[in-house]
């Protein structure tokens, strides 16, 4: 789980190293599809009985919220 979060946040700083709005768009696209990783890996330790609905519900909030800010600024740079 903390090699996909640490995942995130890794492609954006890559992308913005980058010299193209293309390329930063485009890292910024894979950090998007990076948030799925520990979407996926929640749900699973929910079902296995390692978390519980609230602690689960606060994480997906958070990365609801990520997704929604990359989603932003994916928009602005178009």
């Amino acid at each position: 789980m903390r090699r996909s979060a640490i995942s995130i946040p890794s492609n954006i700083a890559e992308g913005f190293k980058r010299y193209h709005a293309k390329e930063y768009k485009q890292f910024l696209y894979i950090a998007l599809g990076s948030v799925a990783e520990p979407e996926t890996q929640i749900m699973i330790a929910k079902e296995i009985g390692l978390l519980d609905d609230t602690k689960m519900n606060f994480i997906n909030e958070k990365l609801d919220h990520t997704s929604k800010m990359l989603s932003s600024l994916i928009s602005k740079l178009r």
